[in-house]
């Protein structure tokens, strides 16, 4: 680690700065009792599997690749089932074939689960009929129903946060070595539905292309193509609750750095990118690649300081900057905050995640997101990096691989009325698995 990050920082030197989104425990001891069983547990996570990832967002980076996050808005415990795992794989492995195809480049595949426990709120407490409680942050931290005994953060479920990620990386693990994601033969993936999906003629013509091609690559060279036989799959969450981040972070001794081992990826969300903060402060001493969202609201001072606190030594894959303007304020919004990292001199990863400012609500008051949106945003983003000289490295989707109806538009057509059939999501709406096949195609179509 370089003296410019490793400057007066230590695990805990986050506690002496402001801290936002964190949950106020009424029991003290509790809370230590808990965190010091989680220190003791083994990593979730690797270095060198961290290490790794940071070489392929440097790829990603320079051009050589291309970045696919996507996943849950919030996970909950009660969702943590084979089919649920199998589906977020799936989606993700059938987008990225879709993604390789069209594009001419790898794809780092990076889900957003096995940690995306907690979520921030905009308001500390939640009213209903004249009675406020606790906003509910996220299984990490307290429970959905309303009532007083739920919305109480408790410290116990700090280690089941833990439990869930641990079971849902192990699966996942033992899924990719066994096989499951083998290219050769993507015809395995398709869900139940996606026969009945308009764009399933276009997904498989592309399978079909990425099966002939594999076949004339190995007739050529007379052997597998291995690479194509296991591919490698991240874990991602937003690093909120920071005494639960530092708990499972350590210093390895034939690598003198700390990594934190929760996760390959976390990322830091708008709320708490305070270059002065405590997110900040925490994460600039982690070996991890990070992420920052980042907005239009984010003036170009406040971007650059971000941009020199967490990547001082302008390492590659080190950063990315997670860019969420809205389809409408995108085009004005963009260039400006690309001119402000260039002129830093620091090289950072580009992405897009199209998905939070097109959030809306209905006339009835739920929460959605239209795909011609999404849709909108994602072609401004590609267009205007490449017209600046930049380039867009990777796309951040909040998705499912279920047949959820949360966002409007899309092949089937999907209308505010619908929303209703099929709305699972305690926080923000999701892609079903057809929508976000549809984005992925509309990226592949763009290169």
């Amino acid at each position: 680690m370089s003296q410019a990050r490793d400057s007066a920082w230590a695990p805990d030197s986050w506690q002496r700065l402001p801290a936002r989104q964190q949950p106020s425990y009424a029991d003290e001891q509790e809370l230590q009792a808990a965190l010091a069983t989680l220190a003791s547990l083994p990593p979730l996570v690797t270095s060198w599997e961290v290490e790794q990832l940071k070489d392929r967002l440097a790829d990603a980076q320079a051009g050589r690749a291309f970045v696919l996050q996507g996943g849950d808005c919030a996970e909950s415990f009660a969702e943590c089932t084979s089919p649920r795992i199998v589906g977020q794989l799936k989606v993700l492995l059938q987008m990225s074939v879709v993604l390789m195809a069209g594009l001419k480049r790898p794809v780092v595949r990076i889900g957003r689960l096995a940690g995306q426990y907690a979520k921030p709120r905009s308001a500390d407490q939640e009213t209903r009929d004249g009675e406020s409680l606790p906003s509910y942050r996220g299984d990490l931290v307290n429970r959905e129903p309303f009532t007083a005994a739920d919305r109480e953060p408790d410290p116990a479920l700090l280690l089941r946060g833990y439990e869930r990620a641990a079971l849902t990386l192990n699966f996942l693990r033992a899924l990719v070595d066994g096989g499951f994601a083998d290219l050769h033969h993507p015809e395995n993936w398709d869900l139940d539905f996606v026969s009945r999906s308009p764009a399933a003629e276009q997904y498989r013509a592309v399978v079909q292309q990425v099966s002939n091609s594999l076949d004339f690559f190995e007739s050529v060279t007379g052997g597998p193509v291995h690479y194509t036989r296991r591919v490698d799959f991240y874990s991602a969450h937003e690093g909120l609750h920071l005494h639960y981040e530092q708990a499972q972070t350590r210093f390895l001794e034939h690598r003198q750095n700390w990594y934190n081992l929760t996760t390959h990826f976390p990322w830091i969300g708008m709320r708490t990118a305070d270059p002065d903060g405590a997110h900040v402060e925490f994460f600039r001493g982690v070996q991890n690649p990070v992420g920052v969202k980042i907005g239009g609201e984010l003036s170009t001072e406040r971007l650059q300081a971000l941009v020199r606190r967490l990547n001082p030594d302008n390492e590659p894959g080190r950063l990315t900057l997670i860019h969420r303007f809205g389809a409408a304020r995108i085009e004005a919004e963009l260039p400006r905050l690309v001119d402000a990292v260039r002129s830093t001199g620091i090289d950072v990863l580009w992405v897009c995640d199209p998905m939070h400012g097109n959030t809306e609500t209905t006339a009835g008051g739920i929460k959605t997101r239209r795909l011609e949106n999404i849709q909108s945003e994602l072609r401004a983003a590609l267009h205007l990096h490449r017209e600046m000289g930049s380039n867009l490295g990777g796309v951040h989707l909040e998705l499912t691989g279920e047949h959820v109806t949360e966002c409007t538009g899309g092949s089937r057509g999907l209308t505010d009325e619908d929303l209703t059939r099929d709305y699972r999501s305690l926080v923000d709406p999701r892609l079903n698995y057809e929508q976000a096949m549809e984005i992925a195609l509309d990226i592949a179509n763009q290169a």
